[in-house]
């Protein structure tokens, strides 16, 4: 018996990328961040977040896929890997959907560059539109964890 998944829907590029509704705490529209010092190329820095300061990094970089300039559709939606809160950087938050998990496949390798541990699943929603599933635990993986609860700001 098949179960429905809530799925936000985010796009890079041309691509379109989804995550549980329950991993996401909010999404919020660009704001300026703060960079911090010693930090991988694909964190861009910190913001504060409603008194909370929140590591926010580029999906794009860190899938090794070109920057872009932000623009009025950028986004970054919050979610919490680990036992703290990461922002991530996409190029718009278009939706949200509810999915059948019947339609979820495993992941080929690799998926327009990106490998597939950073990805949960590919799902086929129609036959002209599919939605690759982010794997959170392992877009940062626990060093990366570990050294964002670490930053000084």
């Amino acid at each position: 018996m098949s179960e429905e998944k809530k799925i936000i829907v985010f796009a890079l590029g041309n691509e379109e990328y989804g995550v549980e509704v329950d991993s996401v705490k909010t999404i919020e529209r660009m704001q300026a961040l703060t960079r911090v010092p010693k930090t991988p190329v694909f964190i861009k820095g910190v913001i504060n977040l409603r008194g909370v300061v929140v590591p926010v990094l580029d999906l794009r970089s860190r899938f090794g896929q070109p920057e872009i300039e932000y623009t009025d559709q950028s986004r970054i939606i919050i979610v919490n890997s680990g036992d703290i809160e990461v922002g991530m950087i996409v190029d718009s938050a278009n939706d949200v959907i509810d999915l059948d998990s019947d339609l979820i496949e495993s992941p080929p390798e690799i998926v327009g560059g990106i490998r597939a541990k950073y990805l949960n699943g590919i799902a086929k929603i129609n036959d002209e539109r599919l939605l690759v599933l982010l794997n959170l635990d392992q877009v940062l993986n626990k060093e990366e964890l570990i050294q964002l609860e670490n930053l000084e700001v």
